[in-house]
């Protein structure tokens, strides 16, 4: 909703949650189809899902490393023009974001399901079904929930400060007001940051126990870590943490140089045609 005037942020949300809803709509029955008919299939769908993970976090952070402060700000201050200026048409704008944040949703809960589905592919079709749907339908309003509440937190605050009298209550809710605008420009860096982390940690994870030499890896260095004097357990306890996130940048700087080299291929094959 970056962009998006404060009045249209909830409407975005609902519409982007719609489309959530009709992923996994479609998405649930596939996954469900493919671990009866071609079970094996689950393990090579949840490794690219993990690579993709990487890839998104390590596009991310090449992002904020290579993104000049001063690109950072003229990109600011067009959105702040354009939210300002009524001739803009911001219903496109609007509609592209939706568009997008819907494909991104779409890859994503591809990968949820099938996480889901991987932790119960020994179980009969019943519990499949059940244990599949529901996390999907909870994972869906969870999150989207938690989206709304955030995106408006910021108008909260301002309802508060906007509290009037001299009261010890009115004073108490400008003052908690304050805190929250104050608070969320921090939680919104944190939740990128943690949110990157995630990306990292969960795809490193997932590409660590699906590839044998990886996961022995990293039970090995959890082994040796227990040697440590006074540390030796947290370190083993630390240690897969760790690794998996190392296996994460790394798969996703791979997997970034490997899909810019291809665009760029793409774009040169493309030019020589013409």
């Amino acid at each position: 909703v970056t962009g998006v005037r404060a009045e249209r942020e909830l409407p975005v949300v609902w519409a982007v949650f719609k489309g959530s809803a009709l992923n996994k709509l479609i998405m649930v029955p596939a996954a469900l189809f493919l671990s009866a008919v071609f079970p094996w299939i689950i393990t090579p769908l949840l490794m690219l899902g993990g690579a993709f993970l990487c890839y998104e976090g390590f596009e991310i952070v090449a992002h904020r490393l290579l993104q000049k402060p001063e690109e950072e700000q003229e990109e600011h201050a067009k959105r702040v023009q354009a939210l300002a200026d009524r001739k803009v048409d911001m219903v496109q704008f609007e509609k592209q974001r939706i568009r997008g944040a819907i494909r991104t949703d779409a890859i994503l809960s591809a990968e949820i399901i099938v996480i889901a589905l991987g932790t119960v592919q020994d179980a009969e079709l019943a519990v499949r079904i059940g244990v599949v749907s529901l996390i999907a339908a909870v994972i869906t309003v969870g999150v989207y929930g938690l989206v709304a509440g955030i995106v408006k937190l910021d108008d909260v605050g301002m309802h508060l400060m906007d509290k009037t009298g001299e009261s010890a209550l009115a004073r108490m809710q400008r003052r908690f007001g304050e805190m929250i605008l104050s608070f969320a420009p921090v939680m919104m860096k944190t939740l990128s940051i943690l949110g990157t982390a995630a990306m990292f940690l969960v795809g490193g994870g997932i590409l660590s126990h699906g590839i044998p030499v990886l996961h022995h890896l990293s039970e090995g260095l959890a082994h040796a870590a227990q040697a440590v004097p006074l540390l030796g357990g947290l370190l083993a306890s630390l240690m897969p943490f760790v690794v998996d996130a190392l296996i994460g940048v790394l798969a996703g700087a791979l997997t970034l140089a490997a899909v810019r080299l291809a665009q760029t291929l793409l774009r040169r094959v493309g030019l020589a045609s013409r």
